[in-house]
């Protein structure tokens, strides 16, 4: 007959909460680095290229804006009353 000893702090549950531990510890590892990175590492744009960087945004968004607005003029509203550039063209020529 074997005796088995356990020792203070020791079960079966030990094994899963080592293994939590350590994932735990290497997600702090992981927060701290990525920490370290964003403070050290990566360089920022200054207040003045933000600035240019919105202006060039809101005058591409106005030209998109723009082109569509052209092409819904061009086209028209097929089932209303206005048909469009091309359909003043079709109405004319045929």
């Amino acid at each position: 007959m074997t005796v088995s000893k356990t020792v203070v702090g020791s079960s079966i549950l030990s094994a899963p909460a080592n293994k939590i531990e350590s994932k735990m510890s290497k997600f702090g590892d992981y927060v701290k680095s990525s920490y370290d990175e964003l403070v050290h590492k990566v360089s920022w744009p200054s207040f003045k290229e933000l600035q240019n960087s919105a202006v060039v945004v809101a005058v591409a968004a106005l030209i998109l804006a723009l082109v569509v607005f052209l092409m819904d003029y061009i086209f028209g509203i097929q089932g209303g009353v206005w048909k469009g550039i091309l359909g003043i063209y079709y109405s004319i020529v045929g």
